[in-house]
């Protein structure tokens, strides 16, 4: 869940705004720690890692791994990746029927949807049946949701103290927060006392029109 307030936002400083953002390689970092199920062709005893122990390793017995350990296994030859339950023609399918069919909703997706699935096709295409429609359909659910968030921003305005959108992914978050922190420190900015004072010093300021007295009777032509 997504979840900003414009009351968090004046206590920021503003030059924090530039780390709001992650680039595309750091939300692929994030998204390697993510477990996936490979399938292994080899032996080999268990891996005592910071993050865990993995393994043992057996062939044709499928066990969980991180989703850069599956890419190094994957890349060296010792293993198949199988894919994510969701990322299927079928799944992918009702997903993106139910994004067109809600317009203020959004569908549970893995949080880091995006960069899991593009991983496997850049490292493991072939082990994703039907990988271009999988593809394609990514691409589609990606539209139909950047659609609605877009759609979602417009309604923001001085009187939105909070947004809250459920189900979004990290890229979606990537590209709305700064935003959406930008646009509601302006109007928390706009709303403080400071600028309120200010605005009525200037309204104070503004020029009268001249009183010149009572104005000069025309007597009527004989």
């Amino acid at each position: 869940m997504f979840l900003l307030a414009s009351r968090y936002c004046g206590t920021w400083n503003r030059d924090t705004y530039i780390d709001l953002e992650f680039s595309m390689i750091q939300l692929e970092f994030l998204s390697e720690d993510e477990m996936v199920e490979i399938v292994p062709n080899m032996t080999m005893d268990p891996l005592n890692l910071i993050s865990g122990d993995f393994g043992p390793f057996r062939p044709q017995i499928a066990t969980q791994v991180p989703l850069w350990l599956a890419m190094a296994l994957k890349k060296r030859g010792k293993c198949t990746i199988r894919p994510p339950e969701w990322l299927s023609v079928e799944k992918l399918t009702q997903v993106l029927e139910a994004e067109r069919d809600s317009e203020r909703f959004f569908q549970p997706l893995p949080f880091h949807y995006v960069e899991i699935s593009r991983l496997l096709f850049d490292h493991a295409r072939d082990d994703i049946p039907d990988v271009y429609m999988v593809r394609s359909l990514i691409e589609d659910i990606k539209d139909v949701r950047f659609h609605k968030i877009g759609t979602g921003l417009e309604i923001i305005s001085e009187r939105t103290h909070a947004l809250k959108l459920k189900n979004l992914s990290a890229m979606e978050v990537n590209i709305v927060r700064p935003f959406v922190v930008r646009a509601l420190q302006t109007f928390y900015d706009l709303d403080s006392p400071e600028m309120l004072q200010e605005s009525d010093r200037r309204a104070n300021r503004r020029p009268q029109a001249a009183d010149h007295g009572p104005k000069r009777q025309l007597r009527p032509g004989r």
